[in-house]
């Protein structure tokens, strides 16, 4: 469920109409509902209580990182999973406490590291072993052990799309499960590390409980075997992945998840962490675009957008599909087309949608991809000298910009010549 939807005919955000917006925004620009938000994090962390876990909620920013989100999150009680220092630094602007932020990623930087260490953060997830050899290095330096979970891959197919599964042996993410035991001894006799924890996560826009729940079975034993040889683990980090609807998909409800978790790891005692992101901002934000031109081609039809795929690249990453709708409704009955939904940009991969049934738009009209507040912004570009669109957040009858449209000066000004050419 979500908070947009037709008021007299017109696409509106909670109580405010997106061509309001886009009067005074311009487009093309995200859009998020605040109430949209509040809902996801509620049912989720409800469905959690109602499981009987202990669980901590740490939103994963790599879904959308606008600090405004964040805060929205924050202030109901989300912590988060960042996976860069820059992420860090937004999750501290949001006024999340150090005290519930993770840091994940598979490659973290030395520099990266010596940040999280010095603010204090909740728990490092380790992904490699030189990753847990420089991080007790630089601990050590501080006089602090810092608390660690090691990720393991649990070598379980996700079953989702092969660029965002994370948890089978070939992919970069972890340590191998067959060698995990080994990896956690070593970390046992590293002075600048506290082993709490056991990490995991095997994707992102799941929509099947089976491989989550293989994952936790192989993560439960682990726990057990790591238990027998004198660790004191006391967190399971079970990372996010569990998807939304963008195409007729029904992902299993939250409830069924939190019963899944505490079916296989409910009776150890330890703290369950996860990070959802998508699940949180997916349906939560739109991406609204203004038809350039209505293009007869050969042998079929164009509809030209001003945004583009360096605004929203998961169509041309991952064949994403977003529905598309006008902002301003079609009368009942109005014919559907098949159309190729474009952008600008010099790239065929500029494409949203091909042979996509929509009703009749005209130069001017605006048109909204849905289900755009995971990934939307968060990938976006400057490619072809574009300027990144800005983001509105939506509350009830108010809206503001929380992340401004650059100008063509601002960009320039981050360019300078050097002394030979100017």
């Amino acid at each position: 469920m979500d908070h947009f939807d037709y008021r007299n005919g017109v696409l509106h955000a909670e109580d405010v109409s997106i061509a309001d917006i886009a009067r005074r925004v311009g487009t093309p620009f995200y859009c998020y509902s605040t109430a949209t938000l509040v809902r996801h994090y509620t049912v989720f962390t409800e469905a959690l209580r109602a499981a009987g876990l202990d669980a901590t909620v740490c939103y994963a920013l790599k879904a959308n990182p606008n600090v405004a989100v964040v805060r929205t999150l924050a202030g109901l009680g989300a912590g988060a999973d960042v996976v860069s220092e820059g992420e860090l630094r937004q999750a501290l602007a949001a006024g999340i406490p150090p005290a519930r932020i993770v840091f994940s990623g598979v490659g973290k930087t030395r520099r990266e590291l010596e940040f999280a260490v010095a603010k204090g953060i909740m728990q490092i997830n380790v992904e490699s072993e030189p990753e847990l050899e420089r991080l007790s290095e630089v601990a050590s330096l501080r006089g602090v052990r810092m608390p660690i979970a090691l990720r393991v891959n649990p070598d379980v197919d996700a079953g989702t799309h092969e660029k965002i599964t994370t948890g089978k042996k070939e992919n970069k993410f972890g340590i191998e499960w067959t060698r995990a035991h080994e990896v956690y001894r070593r970390a046992r006799d590293l002075p600048g590390v506290e082993v709490v924890g056991v990490a995991c996560h095997i994707g992102s826009q799941l929509t099947d409980i089976r491989p989550f729940r293989d994952a936790f079975l192989r993560v439960r034993d682990l726990v057990a075997i790591l238990r027998a040889d004198g660790f004191d683990i006391r967190r399971i980090d079970l990372g996010g992945g569990l998807g939304v609807p963008y195409e007729g998909e029904t992902p299993p409800p939250p409830s069924d998840y939190a019963r899944a978790i505490a079916d296989t790891l409910g009776d150890l005692g330890c703290r369950i962490m996860l990070e959802p992101g998508r699940l949180l901002v997916g349906n939560a934000g739109i991406l609204v675009s203004r038809v350039t031109y209505v293009k007869e081609g050969a042998t079929r039809t164009f509809v030209i957008l001003d945004g583009a795929m360096n605004d929203l690249m998961r169509p041309a990453l991952y064949d994403a599909h977003h529905a598309i709708q006008p902002v301003v409704q079609p009368a009942a009955g109005t014919p559907l087309s098949p159309v190729d939904v474009v952008g600008p940009v010099c790239e065929t991969g500029d494409t949203f949608a091909r042979q996509r049934p929509l009703a009749p738009v005209r130069p001017g009209d605006l048109v909204v991809f849905r289900t755009a507040g995971a990934y939307g912004a968060a990938m976006a570009s400057t490619y072809n000298s574009r300027p990144l669109v800005p983001e509105v957040l939506v509350n009830g009858d108010r809206f503001a910009v929380v992340r401004e449209r650059p100008t063509y000066e601002d960009m320039l000004a981050l360019e300078s010549l050097p002394d030979w050419l100017s």
